[in-house]
């Protein structure tokens, strides 16, 4: 059976807005439309639809924003985190690159605007994004960033030392790079939120209702079998991500699980909040082998990195290298820190870390390989399944619909291995610049 990292233990799942209330499916249902899995994707899609009148259901085999979408961290950046713009454009090719840049790009309006409109309780704030310059030598590719997202339509600009430092409140970047529509949030209150707002636009959500069994009916539709219920569709869409159990085969190949780690600080005194991350923004540490963090509404540091060796075996060893990297970044930190949460999830990793859409059948699709990009990808990518199943032209999708694919065999370890060589090109390029590494490095 499969098993996820333990899902009550977040600091999101202590303080998030209750969930509204739903139940197990039960009996038989008629819609046009069954979503199966209730994160960000499956429950944008269900209120784009929903509010265009479509009969929506949307199944949940444990509640909304168990998977990924309820464990993040928070961060809202609406970038590409592993391919520059030039690259995805090589990649994916035209138009196709050119559509998902500006769904992707544009993503925090629409989270923005879903979370005014709905009122959702979720600490959201826009105060921005900086990825930091960790030595004089990163400076050339944060200003190729920021032009080719500022040629795009981004809010972007480049920092100087002086100017990263007064926006972080840390001495030891040598400039940066601030995306201004960044935003953070509680990740899981934003998913109740949705789950709520589908609700109120006449949605209808099952929650502890594994799908079993998505076969073709007499009629030409879709029967999609719970253990106690069925949903007859016209069309059928799987938003499962990393969490995908069953429901369709073979699905659960198209990607390679790759752990993630993320850990919640002790409230931190007014005193040091005044001087660490003053301006409440979310902080990259401009590393490879990388250390996100920003606040929750409680003055807590929330901080993710991947596991790597001992880190994130040794949970001793794992909360002694958080602690030495946040207080090296900054100095001023004087007393103990104290890891109040720590907690995993698990990402839905592909090679090309581009979301894939799989045509699984007629009328039946699949969207896996997010890769970790969260909350504005996730976000944006119901307005692309929302299009399809409303019927515009696959050609003019913001995705490319492909055929079922698993995920190649190197993608068992390939991840590791990355993270492995970007820890160590990142201190050879560290000291031939003669910049300090960070401990443990």
């Amino acid at each position: 059976m499969v098993t996820f990292s333990p899902f009550d233990v977040t600091l999101w799942y202590a303080t998030a807005a209750a969930a509204p209330k739903t139940e197990p499916l039960e009996g038989k249902v008629q819609v046009d439309i069954c979503i199966v899995g209730a994160g960000y994707t499956g429950l944008t899609t269900a209120l784009d639809l929903a509010r265009s009148g479509v009969r929506v259901v949307l199944l949940e085999r444990a509640e909304a924003g168990f998977g990924g979408s309820g464990r993040n961290a928070g961060h809202c950046t609406p970038t590409f985190t592993h391919y520059s713009l030039p690259e995805l454009r090589t990649m994916l090719g035209e138009p196709w690159a050119e559509r998902l840049i500006e769904r992707q790009t544009r993503a925090n309006d629409r989270v923005s605007s879903m979370i005014r409109d709905y009122q959702i309780d979720c600490e959201w704030v826009q105060n921005g994004y900086v990825m930091g310059a960790p030595h004089k030598g990163a400076l050339a590719e944060i200003k190729k960033k920021a032009a080719s997202y500022n040629a795009i339509g981004a809010h972007t600009r480049v920092l100087d030392r002086d100017e990263v430092e007064a926006i972080t409140g840390s001495p030891r970047f040598h400039g940066g790079w601030l995306h201004e529509e960044g935003g953070h949030l509680n990740p899981l209150g934003y998913a109740r939120g949705l789950a709520r707002a589908v609700m109120q636009e006449g949605g209808v959500i099952h929650t502890g209702s594994a799908v079993i069994a998505c076969d073709r009916n007499a009629t030409g539709g879709w029967s999609v079998k719970t253990e106690k219920g069925e949903v007859v569709a016209d069309k059928v869409i799987f938003s499962t991500g990393a969490y995908t159990v069953g429901g369709w085969p073979k699905l659960d190949r198209t990607f390679k699980i790759q752990k993630v780690f993320v850990a919640a600080t002790q409230p931190l005194d007014e005193e040091t909040r005044r001087t660490v991350l003053p301006k409440n923004t979310t902080i990259h540490d401009g590393r490879g082998d990388i250390y996100v963090y920003k606040y929750n509404a409680e003055g807590r540091i929330v901080a993710s990195m991947f596991p790597m060796g001992r880190r994130g075996r040794d949970m001793a060893y794992t909360r002694q290298v958080m602690s030495d990297r946040l207080k090296w970044l900054h100095p001023q930190i004087k007393g103990d820190l104290r890891w109040d949460y720590f907690w995993f999830g698990e990402l839905d990793m592909q090679y090309r870390t581009v979301p894939r859409f799989y045509s699984l059948a007629a009328g039946v699709v699949a969207l896996t390989g997010l890769s970790g990009r969260g909350v504005p990808t996730g976000s944006m990518l119901g307005s692309i399944l929302s299009e399809w199943a409303l019927d515009k032209p696959e050609s003019e999708l913001a995705l490319k619909l492909e055929p079922l694919t698993a995920a190649p065999f190197y993608m068992s370890f390939g991840p590791a291995m990355t993270l492995r060589y970007y820890r160590i090109r990142d201190n050879i390029t560290a000291r031939l610049s003669g910049a300090p590494l960070p401990p443990h490095a």
